[in-house]
């Protein structure tokens, strides 16, 4: 496999682009799911080792809500959706229409909405790569993990490659009319060898 340095900055702002897309389709639904107004902006993306996105992430003791979903179809692999436990409180005041500040653990209705969002992010992205690839991409039911980063990433590492697989992660940051601070998300797509040399060849001829 060869290594992501070869990757050229048009090439970079082609992935970026793609996911700039997935947000947009991704703040729509959530706007309709909402009845708020919502922007996702796109910071940063990037191309790393799978053993190096703790680094990418950063705070690995910190507790996150993580969905997890399967990517089948033409491209096979895992999409993991990380929020930190602050945003994801956050969100489920939003989701559940409570005041800011009331959410203060998962129960079965705040971890159903995880998931719904986790849903809906995760397939808006997935809709993007499909149609920038010209290939059918269906996600799978999502799974809600809340844990510290390290052990959900770990948990991940022992279900999933080998050393030599690469995350595209996507930064994400949530404004939600009226709700301040913005809400923080990490959106990682772990294909598998495959899938990725298919991605690498897309990105690289696009």
């Amino acid at each position: 496999m060869d290594d992501v340095r070869d990757l050229k900055e048009l090439q970079f702002d082609a992935l970026k682009e793609v996911a700039n897309i997935g947000a947009g389709h991704a703040a729509t639904a959530l706007s309709q799911m909402t009845n708020k107004k919502i922007m996702i902006s796109v910071p940063q993306v990037t191309v790393t080792p799978l053993e190096e996105v703790p680094e990418v992430l950063g705070k690995p003791e910190e507790v996150v809500a993580a969905v997890l979903m399967h990517m089948m179809g033409d491209l096979t692999g895992r999409t993991l959706l990380l929020f930190p436990e602050p945003s994801a409180f956050a969100l489920c005041d939003i989701l559940l229409r409570r005041p800011a500040g009331t959410t203060t653990e998962f129960g079965t209705m705040e971890q159903s909405g995880i998931k719904e969002v986790g849903n809906i992010l995760s397939s808006a992205y997935l809709n993007a790569l499909s149609d920038f690839m010209g290939m059918m991409l269906v996600p799978s039911v999502p799974s809600l993990e809340v844990d510290l980063t390290a052990a959900v990433l770990t948990s991940t590492y022992l279900n999933f490659g080998s050393e030599r697989d690469f995350v595209f992660c996507v930064e994400s940051e949530f404004q939600f009319e009226g709700t301040t601070p913005n809400l923080k998300g990490h959106f990682l797509l772990l294909p598998d060898l495959a899938s990725l040399r298919a991605i690498f060849d897309a990105i690289r001829v696009g």
